[in-house]
């Protein structure tokens, strides 16, 4: 009999329960997802992509919540609390509703070795069978054909921004990344693809299966202005919308991805103009371009591969003057991490170089290594530290109040200065 009687004590359960982390196959999800008959009645939207994934998860859920809806949002990986992965109805879900979720999923499993996401995913969706919900939201951990969320039939696929990550897993190049993400896709049903230059193999897969294809430029649509942004779409518009809570440019094509995901399901899930306009207003998510306001001002990012780094770095470089800027730093060793830091490199004046807690990490010693070699032509300050919330200290105690601070590289790494709750500093916070 398993001796787990919390959710630490199951989430402990599921990490020793497989011996790899990762062991792509759908057959082990679609044994437990039967035994235990999960089969959502709710409308569900599955998104996938390399980045803007939970951006767009987040602009749906919010608009949907709004227009009076029960939603259910799966979101990974989580920053703090392993419960920040299953929203009900815009709230996290306690620790002890997800119990006796964990335990049946236990009951039905069998001689099936689930892995962490597996487990935890089938634990979620039979939390969400059992909230009489309206919609369900679904986000790829990894990849898409593969991936355990693939196991559930989605009324319709999102595919956001692809660029080349996880290479070890999905492929070298764009066309290779976007077939695997375009496993998600089903025939008849809506494809959304909110890259604005999607590679060829999802296109080819959509007409290959007979999905119903949504390309942005081509059946959806966005232009604006500093102020204010319009959507247009298949029959529908929305003028004179303010720009997301979300902070970032890259945020507009998320939102219209999401537009067009809750337009193309407009039979079955009905929003109206206002629900769009309090959802994109209200929405929040942690650690995306998340500005923690104060002196010296604090930037959250979870930026963790070269295109999200570079965005990042536009979006600083919009932000305004500041006197310096601070890095606090830690990454996967597994990532392009020099490219990434040719890109926010220019931008920074001293790095905090952070371990994070897991074997896939870069040591903040082989990040001095990469780091120097970014910054070859110029004259930076480093310092190594052993946790993230140690290496914001020491920024926090070298930075003067007209600089600004910016954490990133990982979801470990943001996540570690958020355990405690928003950093404060000198000046009075908001929110």
């Amino acid at each position: 009999m398993n001796p787990a009687r919390t959710l630490d004590d199951w989430l402990a359960h599921c990490e020793r329960l497989h011996p790899k982390s990762m062991d792509f196959t759908l057959d082990r999800m679609r044994i437990v997802r039967e035994r235990l008959g999960i089969a959502f009645d709710a409308p569900v939207i599955t998104v996938a992509g390399t980045n803007g994934k939970g951006s767009t998860c987040a602009m749906i859920e919010s608009i949907a919540v709004q227009a009076g809806y029960r939603v259910g949002l799966h979101i990974k990986p989580h920053l703090v609390q392993f419960e920040e992965r299953c929203r009900i109805n815009g709230a996290m879900a306690s620790a002890e509703s997800l119990v006796p979720h964990f335990e049946a999923v236990e009951a039905a499993r069998g001689d099936c070795t689930l892995t962490y996401f597996e487990f935890t995913l089938l634990a979620i969706a039979r939390a969400f069978q059992h909230a009489s919900l309206d919609l369900v939201i679904l986000e790829v951990g990894l990849g898409g054909r593969l991936d355990a969320v693939n196991a559930f039939d989605t009324d319709c696929a999102v595919i956001t921004s692809i660029a080349l990550d996880h290479t070890e897993w999905l492929g070298n190049d764009r066309e290779s990344i976007g077939r695997e993400k375009a496993g998600i896709l089903r025939a008849g049903k809506p494809a959304i693809v909110s890259d604005p230059q999607p590679p060829r193999s999802v296109i080819d897969t959509a007409e290959a299966i007979g999905a119903d294809l949504w390309l942005l430029g081509r059946d959806f649509n966005v232009q604006g202005d500093r102020q204010q942004w319009a959507w247009s779409g298949r029959g529908r518009r929305y003028h004179a919308l303010a720009y997301p809570a979300l902070r970032g440019a890259n945020q507009l094509l998320n939102a219209a991805g999401a537009l067009a995901a809750l337009e193309s399901l407009r039979a079955r899930v009905p929003v109206s103009a206002q629900a769009v306009r309090q959802g994109l207003a209200l929405v929040e998510l942690q650690g995306r371009f998340q500005i923690v306001p104060g002196q010296p001002a604090i930037v959250l990012d979870v930026a963790h591969n070269p295109q999200s780094v570079a965005a990042l770095a536009a979006n600083l470089d919009q932000m305004g003057f500041f006197a310096r800027t601070h890095a606090v730093f830690g990454m996967m060793a597994d990532k392009d991490i020099a490219s990434a830091l040719r890109h926010l490199a220019p931008l920074v004046d001293a790095w905090y170089l952070t371990d994070l807690p897991l074997p896939r990490a870069a040591s903040a010693r082989a990040l001095e290594a990469r780091v120097r070699e970014a910054n070859a032509a110029r004259d930076v300050t480093i310092s190594l530290h052993d946790t993230p919330s140690a290496a914001l200290r020491a920024a926090l105690e070298r930075a003067d109040p007209a600089d600004r601070i910016v954490v990133f590289g990982s979801f470990y790494t943001v996540g570690g200065v958020l355990k405690d709750g928003l950093p404060r500093t000198a000046a009075r916070h908001l929110g």
